[in-house]
């Protein structure tokens, strides 16, 4: 297993985020980078693939050294979610196996509620967008009763150390978090 494809979307990404366009342009040019390594499921490491019985997992495959993006894999194992969260950055979301469900949510005065409208459902090669200026806010799910799923994302900042916020479903009440990351190596992609 090779994952030369992963460093020429890497170098590719990096050149797009420092290039003078906006966080809508580099999020576009993100999401046509990603689409080729969703085609051929041949070039994650199986250590950043492994699901955990108790939560979904989160490992860094890359963060660029200026903090302009982060690559990320997201492991669920079946019936495995988030908690309702937002981002607070442009993201790309791609499907590598399985399936996974997104549901969107509204903050109102009371708290927050599910967004009208049923939730998104996401298919191997499938790309889709998170953005703090169209609603940042929702809740992921495996969408398999009986598989892992495994995602690719690719967030506008390192993910794993910036402030977010979640959501209490029962109260609505908002809190600070960060994610951080399951893994504490990361592959090396220049070798």
């Amino acid at each position: 297993m090779s994952i030369e494809r992963l460093r020429d979307f890497i170098v590719g990404l990096s050149s797009a985020a420092r290039s003078d366009t906006s966080a809508e342009a580099t999020q576009a040019e993100a999401a046509r980078l990603l689409a080729p390594l969703l085609v051929k499921d041949d070039w994650l490491p199986e250590e950043f693939a492994m699901p955990s019985s108790d939560h979904y997992r989160q490992f860094l495959l890359y963060a660029d050294p200026l903090g302009a993006f982060s690559v990320v894999s997201f492991v669920w194992a079946p019936r495995q979610r988030t908690p309702i969260h937002d981002h607070t950055v442009w993201g790309v979301v791609g499907m590598l196996r399985g399936r996974e469900c997104s549901q969107s949510f509204l903050q109102t005065d009371g708290g927050i509620e599910a967004a009208p409208g049923s939730a998104d459902e996401l298919c191997p090669g499938e790309i889709a967008l998170v953005c703090p200026w169209d609603g940042d806010i929702h809740e992921v799910r495996n969408a398999s009763e009986t598989e892992t799923s495994v995602s690719i994302h690719v967030y506008g900042a390192n993910i794993g150390v910036i402030e977010r916020s979640v959501w209490d479903r029962a109260t609505g009440e908002r809190r600070p978090f960060v994610s951080s990351y399951s893994n504490k190596l990361v592959p090396n992609l220049w070798v």
